[in-house]
C-alpha cells in the first residue's frame, strides 16, 4: 500500500513537472524575438525586406517557417500567444463536456440505450456502436448550428476582423439559440434556475445568462429522453406480460419469460422497422 501511494505521488509530481516545463517552453517561445528581415520601417506605406511579410497601417504580418506572426502596431491585439494557447488547450481539454451537454448527443444516446435495454440484448449493440451512430446524428442535427458558428465567429477571426472575444460571443449566440429552441414547452426548468441563481428580471432571451441556460437544457434533454424511453418499452413489456401469462398457464414456473420473449420482441422490431422508426422520430424531435 504504502508503495502504490508512493507511485502515485511520483506520477503526480512527473505529470505536474511535464506541465510546467511545457508552459515554461511555450511562454519562452512566445516571448521570444521573432527576426522578420525588415531593415527599417519608416511609415506605413514602406516595405519590409522580407518577401513573406505584409505591412499595412495597422499592423506587420508575415510567414516564418509554417507559423503566421501578427503585430499590431497600435497595441489592440486582443489576446497574447501564450493565452490564445491557454485558451485552445482548454477548449480541446472541454470538448468532449461540450459535445455531450450543449447538442443533442444526451438524448440520443439515452434514447438508444433504453432501445437495447428494451429489447432485452444486453450487449447488443455494443456501446461503441451506440456511441458512433448517436456522434453521426449529432453532427448531423447540429452541422445548421456549426455552419453559422464558423460563418460568424471563425472566419472574420482568421481574417482578423475580430478579437478572441468577439468570436467567442459570437459563437455562443448559434448554441444559445439552439439550447432556447430545444427548451421550448421546457420553461419551468429555465424558471428552476433562474430562481436559483437569484435572477429577479428576465425579459429577453439576453438577459439569461449562459450559466442559466446550459444546466436548464440539460436538464430538460434528459426529461425529454426518459419520456421517449417509456413510450418505447411500452410494446416490449406488452410481449413480456404475454409470454409469462402463457408459461404460468402451461405450468413452466422454471422456465424464464425473458428466454422466450426475448426472440419474439426482436422479430417484432426487425418487422416493424425499429431502427428507422426510432432514429427517425428521436431526430424530427429536433426540428
Amino acid at each position: 500500500m504504502i508503495e502504490f501511494v508512493k507511485k502515485r505521488w511520483l506520477l503526480k509530481a512527473l505529470v505536474f513537472g511535464l506541465v510546467f516545463t511545457m508552459t515554461c517552453i511555450l511562454t519562452s517561445l512566445c516571448r521570444a524575438e521573432i527576426p522578420i528581415g525588415a531593415t527599417e520601417i519608416t511609415d506605413g506605406n514602406s516595405a519590409l525586406s522580407n518577401e513573406d511579410t505584409d505591412v499595412t497601417n495597422d499592423y506587420i504580418e508575415g510567414d516564418l517557417g509554417g507559423l503566421t506572426f501578427r503585430y499590431d502596431s497600435d497595441n489592440s491585439s486582443s489576446l497574447s500567444a501564450t493565452l490564445q494557447i491557454l485558451l485552445i488547450i482548454t477548449i480541446i481539454s472541454l470538448a468532449p463536456s461540450i459535445l455531450v451537454m450543449l447538442t443533442s448527443f444526451t438524448r440520443i444516446v439515452i434514447v438508444l440505450h433504453f432501445v437495447r435495454t428494451a429489447v432485452g440484448t444486453q450487449t447488443t449493440p455494443p456501446n461503441q456502436v451506440l456511441i458512433g451512430l448517436a456522434l453521426f446524428l449529432t453532427f448531423f442535427i447540429m452541422s445548421p448550428t456549426l455552419t453559422k458558428i464558423y460563418d460568424a465567429a471563425i472566419t472574420p477571426l482568421n481574417r482578423g476582423e475580430i478579437t478572441t472575444e468577439e468570436a467567442l460571443e459570437r459563437g455562443m449566440e448559434p448554441i444559445r439559440e439552439f439550447m432556447f429552441e430545444q427548451l421550448d414547452g421546457g420553461e419551468k426548468d429555465l424558471q428552476l434556475f433562474i430562481d436559483i441563481a437569484g435572477i429577479e428580471e428576465v425579459n429577453t432571451r439576453d438577459d439569461v445568462p449562459t450559466s442559466v441556460l446550459i444546466p436548464a437544457f440539460i436538464l430538460n434533454e434528459l426529461r425529454i429522453a426518459f419520456i421517449i424511453g417509456f413510450l418505447i418499452y411500452i410494446p416490449f413489456l406488452i410481449i413480456d406480460m404475454v409470454v409469462a401469462s402463457t408459461l404460468m398457464s402451461m405450468g413452466m414456473m422454471m422456465l424464464p419469460p425473458t428466454t422466450i420473449s426475448m426472440p419474439f420482441k426482436i422479430l417484432l422490431f426487425v418487422v416493424a422497422d425499429g431502427w428507422d422508426l426510432i432514429i427517425g422520430q428521436v431526430v424530427k424531435t429536433f426540428y
